[in-house]
């Protein structure tokens, strides 16, 4: 892994800030996307005193935030709005900047505006498409059931590791913090609170622990204040807890798998090939392959690997196809090209290339069914997981039927929503797309509950 140099320390947060607040100005604004309706928001009056009447506001549930969040929607696009003190909101700009650069799962940042003469200033966010809250996944799902909180578990995780691994100390990880969409079979988690974060050219191991034990520590909090609200027996809070504390033991396996550096005899270097295909099974492509002699006698060899990004089916399906989708959805894909293409040979007695075989799968396979598997889930969430979910129950009910039931069948069980049970499938209940969100009516202003959940 190729360490990371950048910083963001208080001379930067300043040089961002730059002279804003000296100048005699009551607003500065930095957008990085100027649509008409951003600039049009009345950025002059706090937050909490925008008028529904006049701001088109969305109503969105939000978990326990320390300062006021809120939603807008303009120009086709829904925005999140931040209020903070200035030199706070500086500084999660800054860090969300370089985590886009980095391309670490986190919301995009796309504003700091600021009034400097009241210490003031507005973080506005890309709101995550198709993404959710924790809560709305384990409100719809059985609390005591371990499969849907694992994969909460993983993603979370996968995350931390990604963020260690590029130097970044987040300082208040939490479910409530992470915004939560489908990939395939498992969950992705993406960063949506940066105020505490901090990003160093590399971790020390005691800053990786200390960031594990807040997760550890505020994932049981988050469960335990959920099986409260839904009036669970202090049994599972008991289990809830413990299963909290496997969040460490997950990340640890991860990261040792991500940072090993095996040994092995010259005669048996072919070994690299299979630490190189244990981390492409996962999910991370290799930018470098490094083999040294371990030790004067030199009778053994140490290898290092350089992990780049989590992207590596992903990449590859684009290559082939265009698709740009999320890792663990391009490895369903890819299974599903392969056997297309080697049907297809089969039936033809011919050799067909990968642009051959990629081309006809778009036209022939995927395209239609992704439409019919969206179709068949009401348009709710992302038409390729939609095909994903078309994919996975019709695999599981050929299993239980013993053969192939064909795509009709797994669309009549998405459709009446009788998946297999603890299926990744049965997740579609928690979707619903940006236009399903109702918008702020006046008379709620201030009185809706931060932490309802009434997205079905």
């Amino acid at each position: 892994m190729t360490v990371p140099t950048a910083t963001i320390d208080e001379r930067s947060i300043d040089a961002l800030i730059g002279e804003v607040a000296e100048e005699e100005t009551d607003l500065h604004l930095r957008l990085r996307e100027t649509s008409p309706g951003l600039l049009a928001l009345p950025w002059l009056e706090p937050l909490a005193e925008w008028d529904a009447t006049e701001v088109p506001l969305r109503d969105i549930p939000v978990g326990p935030s320390r300062h006021l969040v809120r939603f807008v929607e303009t120009d086709g696009a829904l925005w999140a709005i931040k209020e903070l003190p200035l030199r706070v909101a500086a500084k999660e700009y800054a860090v969300l900047r370089e985590l886009e650069v980095r391309q670490l799962p986190a919301v995009r940042a796309v504003g700091l505006v600021t009034r400097p003469q009241e210490d003031a200033a507005l973080l506005v966010t890309r709101y995550l498409d198709s993404s959710w809250q924790y809560r709305r996944l384990l409100m719809r799902m059985p609390l005591d059931q371990p499969a849907y909180r694992e994969r909460l578990f993983d993603a979370m995780a996968s995350l931390l590791v990604d963020l260690h691994r590029n130097g970044v100390f987040w300082g208040d990880c939490s479910l409530a913090n992470t915004l939560f969409s489908r990939d395939g079979q498992v969950l992705q988690a993406w960063l949506v609170d940066a105020e505490t974060s901090e990003i160093h050219p590399r971790l020390s191991d005691g800053q990786r622990h200390y960031d594990v034990d807040i997760l550890v520590e505020n994932v049981a909090g988050g469960l335990i204040d959920l099986a409260v609200r839904l009036d669970l027996d202090e049994s599972v809070q008991d289990e809830l807890i413990d299963a909290a504390s496997g969040v460490a033991e997950r990340y640890q396996a991860l990261w040792d798998i991500l940072t090993d550096q095996p040994t092995f005899s010259y005669d048996d270097r072919y070994q690299v090939e299979g630490t190189i295909r244990r981390l492409h099974d996962l999910g991370y492509a290799v930018d470098e392959v490094n083999l040294q002699w371990n030790g004067p006698g030199k009778d053994t060899m140490r290898l290092k690997v350089a992990v780049a990004a989590r992207r590596f089916h992903a990449t590859q399906l684009h290559n082939l196809t265009g698709l740009d989708v999320g890792e663990g959805q391009a490895t369903i894909l890819l299974g599903d090209f392969r056997a297309y293409q080697a049907r297809l040979q089969h039936e033809l007695k011919i050799d067909i290339s990968d642009q051959v075989a990629a081309q006809r799968w778009i036209a022939e396979v995927q395209g239609p069914g992704m439409r019919r598997a969206w179709e068949s889930l009401g348009g709710l969430g992302d038409p390729v997981q939609a095909y994903c979910d078309l994919l996975e129950v019709r695999w599981l009910l050929s299993e239980q039927a013993g053969h192939d039931v064909g795509d009709d069948v797994a669309l009549d069980a998405l459709e009446d929503r009788d998946v297999p049970p603890r299926s990744a499938a049965e997740m579609a209940i928690a979707e619903a797309t940006t236009q399903q969100l109702p918008q702020l009516a006046p008379h709620l202003i201030g009185v809706y509950p931060a932490d309802s959940d009434d997205l079905g």
